[in-house]
């Protein structure tokens, strides 16, 4: 069987991968190269006690006063806050009590499975020594902001999730030089990182291609099913495969619509600063919530980032926004030196209820989607990866599909 992957991205090529192990034979399309998107720049964290969805009641309260921020945690730039507004319904509505308890029980299933396919993946590919295990460390600035956060705890402790929450001299041990106004603190120890997410993803391109696949760099312009087949037209020559598999990140919704199937993905466009590696002594991830964003220690440099900025795929970079985050991290961590910094924005795909859509395409059972993870790409990568495969060779799925139908919506 002949598969093509448009996306060389970290779920594409974990895809590719596992495919491959099943005995398929596997190109990978992707319009700019391997590790060239979100997969490049983010914050290189296993995220897998992340198990809450970005939709939910305590969002909708944060909203308005972040708003409020042009360079806060969450903005919506003037000139698309009309084009986003049809998706903002669909977030408001997945919102609800009963929604948001469902998605937490489908995101738990793919984070269980995520996280056991992660190592044995990582060690089939030679990637292993590139996992890290050093935790999260949650912050909180008030005792309001503490009491906020246990809700969402014990949604983790009904999930088997661990973690313990520390006062302000458990946290300077375990991190010294945090400013003293986080008065409290949650540790999880379950947050695994990787050294480097583009480094890593590279790795897997290099493997892919060690392993008799092929990378080729186009851009995907239309699909079209025909006798058991399909028909994918690129920038280049067309091209024919038995199956494909449309994990192309952000840009993905526009392939789908020339199926005729629109799912409304959206782009959290996330911004960061990535110091050289002695501009602090990071023990852990540092997670400031009512910020917005993360400070994480990766092999080649301090990275600085995160928030949201509902802008789409056109508009220019608003790179104000990397060094808002910078300056607090500055008063945050007062070691933190912060010259030398080079600075990216990215494109993270969104659904409005913060789960994928893995499955099939209702158009051609040839074609499965696997896109939109948000903030957990490189999260549930393996995981996604291990149902792409399942898909692939029309084996039962390792967990129930129904929460990420392409079609929920």
């Amino acid at each position: 069987m002949k598969v093509i992957v448009i996306g060389a991205g970290v779920i594409g090529l974990s895809a590719a991968l596992m495919a491959q192990a099943r005995g398929l034979s596997v190109t990978v399309i992707d319009r700019e190269g391997p590790a060239a998107g979100a997969s490049a720049g983010n914050a290189g964290a296993f995220a897998f006690t992340d198990i809450l969805p970005l939709a939910s009641p305590g969002i909708l309260r944060k909203a308005p006063k972040w708003l409020l921020d042009p360079l806060g945690p969450l903005t919506i730039p003037p000139a698309y806050a009309l084009q986003i507004t049809p998706w903002l319904y669909r977030f408001w509505r997945a919102c609800s009590p009963r929604a948001v308890a469902a998605s937490t029980t489908a995101q738990t299933a793919l984070m269980d499975l995520s996280r056991a396919e992660l190592e044995p993946f990582l060690s089939t590919t030679g990637t292993l020594p590139m996992l890290r295990k050093d935790g999260n460390l949650q912050v909180y600035e008030t005792e309001a902001e503490f009491q906020a956060s246990l809700p969402g705890w014990e949604a983790r402790t009904a999930h088997g999730i661990d973690f313990r929450h520390m006062k302000a001299e458990e946290m300077a041990a375990l991190q010294p030089g945090l400013s003293p106004r986080f008065i409290k603190g949650t540790f999880t120890p379950g947050w695994w990182s990787i050294a480097d997410p583009k480094l890593y993803v590279q790795a897997l391109a290099d493997r892919f291609v060690a392993q008799g696949g092929t990378i080729l760099q186009a851009e995907v312009t239309g699909l079209k099913p025909q006798d058991g087949s399909v028909s994918i037209q690129t920038t280049g020559e067309p091209l024919i495969a038995d199956k494909v598999v449309l994990s192309a990140g952000a840009f993905s919704h526009w392939i789908a619509a020339t199926l005729g199937e629109h799912i409304p993905l959206e782009t959290e466009r996330g911004y960061n600063t990535t110091l050289p590696p002695d501009a602090l002594d990071l023990r852990c991830q540092i997670t400031f919530g009512g910020h917005g964003f993360v400070i994480s220690r990766l092999s080649t440099g301090i990275r600085v980032g995160g928030a949201v900025e509902l802008g789409g795929l056109s508009l220019p970079p608003n790179y104000k926004r990397s060094e808002a985050m910078l300056r607090k991290a500055k008063a945050f961590l007062p070691g933190l030196k912060t010259e030398g910094g080079k600075q990216w924005m990215g494109f993270r795909p969104s659904l409005p209820d913060s789960l994928p859509a893995i499955g099939r395409s209702r158009v051609s059972p040839n074609v499965v989607y696997a896109f939109g993870h948000g903030h957990l790409g490189l999260t549930q990568s393996a995981g996604t990866a291990r149902l792409v495969a399942d898909l692939l060779t029309d084996t039962s799925p390792a967990i129930d599909l129904t929460p990420f139908s392409p079609q929920r919506f």
